[in-house]
């Protein structure tokens, strides 16, 4: 028993710790407070990219304008039955494409963000996110590099978008929710196995086809299925939708896939902030 007049210290938990209300105002205001570092991240970043290419920020439309050459050609030699489309089919890959480049290159970027800033988490006490929310960046100017060339491909073709088509920054903001969400995720599981790099290159792949981002979605059978319960098919055909025909094939499918974005951001946000005082240890 202590004795009378002896002074206690009395601990108590961090209001931050747990899913509470003070753990997100805390995870928002480091956020917040961190905005100069993410920009500078992604200036260095962006700089580090391109430095000795020859060809730049080219790169970002050569690879999309290949595909769809490939897959046109693939079309027209009989090799695939793409489906009828009410557009020309370039200018309907390449904003397909253009929508899901930005998912397939954000977590590329995202999932690789810890160990590739692995020297400034072992030696410098800052939020973590902010190396995985600035390689997200990159995946944005890319998809802005993109929809100038959209721009001219629609020129060529004589066809004007929708008028709906102010809305497609907007419909984007779910699919850029679920990149980054994945994107923590899988950079703290890269910190622990480096494979994930790996997966996910060949998973955006996969999921390249299974998803229509080349070719209109299926009506029946397996591949229509798949379709129903695949997020990325509503947030892919949602945004080309409105900006081809002023409105969405399924907006129930583009709705529910955007509330799973959303907690899913969310639920790795908070997974990723409670994580990150023992990250320093395993990079």
């Amino acid at each position: 028993m202590a004795d009378e007049g002896e002074a206690f210290r009395v601990y108590r938990p961090d209001g931050s710790v747990g899913w509470g209300a003070a753990a997100w105002s805390e995870m928002a205001r480091e956020l917040r407070m961190s905005r100069e570092l993410i920009w500078r991240l992604f200036l260095r970043d962006f700089s580090a990219r391109y430095k000795q290419s020859v060809l730049g920020v080219l790169w970002a439309v050569i690879m999309p304008v290949a595909t769809v050459a490939t897959f046109a050609f693939l079309n027209l030699s009989g090799v695939l039955n793409i489906g009828e489309v009410d557009v020309p089919y370039p200018v309907y890959a390449l904003l397909g494409l253009t929508v899901y480049q930005m998912f397939a290159g954000g977590l590329a970027a995202c999932s690789g963000a810890i160990v590739a800033g692995g020297g400034m988490v072992v030696k410098i006490n800052f939020p973590k996110e902010t190396l995985v929310i600035a390689s997200l960046g990159q995946a944005v100017v890319e998809t802005l590099i993109r929809v100038g060339l959209l721009v001219l491909v629609f020129a060529c073709y004589g066809i004007a978008p929708h008028w709906t088509a102010v809305f497609f920054p907007l419909l984007l903001l779910p699919l850029l929710l679920l990149t980054l969400g994945l994107g923590f995720l899988l950079s703290l599981l890269n910190v622990l196995v480096r494979d994930v790099a790996h997966i996910v290159t060949l998973g955006t792949t996969f999921l390249l086809f299974l998803t229509p981002v080349l070719y209109p979605a299926g009506k029946e059978g397996l591949f229509a299925s798949v379709t129903a319960f695949n997020p990325l098919a509503a947030l892919v055909s949602g945004p080309r939708d409105m900006v081809l025909s002023g409105r969405m094939a399924d907006p129930l499918h583009y709705t529910w896939a955007s509330c799973f974005c959303v907690l899913l951001f969310l639920v790795s946000w908070r997974l990723f902030h409670m994580v990150e005082p023992r990250m320093a240890e395993r990079v």
